[in-house]
């Protein structure tokens, strides 16, 4: 018996020692650690896929492991000299949250649902997991993948309050600041794809301009979502389901 519980805790001591293990403890505020990053976090609003506000966000703040801000400090400050900054849609994402996007695509008649529509106009709900626009784990839940965008340095994007017309596929986010990358956060659509042919050079070009940042920062792509990145990549340790609140950052393990 000893034996067997000196090697259960051989095994976890050097869980938390691999690159890429997450602890509760490696958790901090973005805006500790990169102020100048503008947050506009979707899924504390209804303005999201679901239609209404998600389980587990209790505050519109940033909460990711302290690499992951560090890095992204490091982008920020790379992309001010280009006269652009960060604008970040979500990041750690609650396990509670991930529960109930597969909960949502469940629901009787939701592909009838404007938010569904708009934000996934051409595939059905129940479809969106297949095609990987949604998953059942998420990076999010373990505090090490961020969905951001590019803004112009010194705009201050508002937190949408109403879906605009139409659906994800036009630049609507465009005029408060953002650039415009040929289709909104979240739309989960092929024009979202990194490669989409459907883009204009200019839309093409701002999705270069933050891929190439991120990379260079050691981030890794989705490359069905271009807002999405990864650091480290690869962790696929347990996720975490605290609230989305400054109140509830966890202390330690």
């Amino acid at each position: 018996m000893r034996l067997l519980t000196h090697i259960a805790l051989l095994l976890a001591g050097i869980w938390t020692m691999l690159p890429g293990a997450v602890r509760a403890a490696d958790f901090v505020l973005l805006s500790d650690l990169a102020p100048g990053i503008v947050q506009s976090m979707r899924y504390a609003t209804p303005v999201n896929f679901t239609g209404a506000r998600v389980p587990g966000y209790k505050t519109a703040t940033c909460i990711l492991t302290r690499p992951t801000a560090e890095a992204l400090a490091a982008v920020q400050e790379q992309l001010e000299m280009q006269g652009l900054g960060l604008v970040v849609f979500d990041c750690y994402r609650p396990e509670r949250a991930v529960a109930a996007f597969v909960d949502w695509s469940r629901k009787p008649g939701i592909d009838d649902d404007r938010a569904k529509q708009f934000f996934a106009p051409a595939v059905p709900a129940r479809r969106l997991f297949a095609q990987g626009y949604i998953a059942t784990r998420s990076g999010h839940s373990r505090g090490h993948t961020v969905d951001l965008g590019l803004i112009t340095l010194g705009a201050m994007p508002p937190l949408p309050t109403t879906l605009p017309a139409g659906d994800c596929t036009s630049p609507q986010d465009a005029a408060d600041g953002l650039l415009d990358m040929g289709s909104s956060f979240d739309c989960l659509d092929r024009k979202s794809w990194f490669g989409a042919k459907c883009v204009t050079g200019t839309q093409a070009r701002n999705r270069d301009t933050l891929r190439a940042a991120m990379i260079a920062a050691g981030f890794s792509p989705y490359e069905k979502e271009w807002w999405h990145y990864s650091y480290p990549p690869g962790d696929s340790g347990s996720g975490f389901d605290f609230p989305v609140d400054p109140a509830a950052l966890p202390a330690g393990d």
